[in-house]
């Protein structure tokens, strides 16, 4: 009954480290949209925000492991669980880095672009969201992982669209009077959809996880 409760306590600790990367999806969509919004002002608030989080996951993160190794729980999983976390703090670090880039250099992005990026933040952040779900499904049922799995390959999906529009709108545009500022929209634009990217690698390590729970 001890293991029992201590896995239980164990799972829980796992379920509030997947809190930590849902809340920071949502203060890397309303802290970029703060900015494309005319607030720019706000944006170090989000990044305070979002540092805070990223402590709280390596916290986290940390005595999970600890606790893995040293009270011998779930030793069948071990590898994967410690894998998904690893990988999945890089998502918040990757979020924290683009709101950063947005506070220090500034860009100046044109109203004719404006719509495109905000779609790109919400598919970016729907991405990871929904890699949330199928991180916690993994743990509790795991037979919907591969249905919330298939959603972020979606939402990556979309988020590299709406980059390589965003891209070809800037370089085609006269609006744009520089290479570098269409430089610098381009890289913004990878920036906010390389968070889906992450959300994809993240699920690509569960599903092989899935995999190996299966047979």
């Amino acid at each position: 009954m001890q293991i029992i409760g201590k896995a239980k306590k164990l799972i829980g600790e796992i379920d509030a480290f997947w809190d930590t990367i849902a809340k920071s999806a949502m203060v890397f969509r309303v802290g970029i949209k703060d900015y494309l919004h005319g607030k720019p002002e706000r944006i170090t608030s989000r990044i305070a925000e979002i540092n805070e989080l990223e402590n709280e996951a390596d916290r986290l993160r940390k005595d999970v492991k600890l606790k893995i190794y040293t009270q011998m729980l779930i030793p069948e999983s071990r590898g994967d669980v410690l894998g998904l976390l690893e990988s999945s703090d890089n998502v918040i670090d990757s979020a924290k880095k683009v709101l950063n880039s947005f506070d220090i250099e500034k860009p100046l992005i044109p109203d004719f672009l404006t719509d495109d990026f905000v779609d790109l933040v919400d598919n970016s952040a729907n991405a990871v969201e929904e890699m949330v779900k199928a991180a916690r499904a993994f743990f509790k049922e795991i037979s919907v992982v591969n249905d919330y799995i298939n959603k972020v390959s979606f939402f990556e999906h979309e988020a590299d669209k709406l980059e390589d529009a965003i891209k070809r709108k800037a370089f085609d545009s006269v609006e744009l009077e520089s290479l570098s500022w269409k430089v610098q929209i381009r890289y913004f634009a990878e920036r906010v959809a390389k968070l889906s990217d992450g959300a994809e690698d993240v699920c690509e390590r569960l599903s092989i996880s899935v995999i190996k729970r299966s047979t």
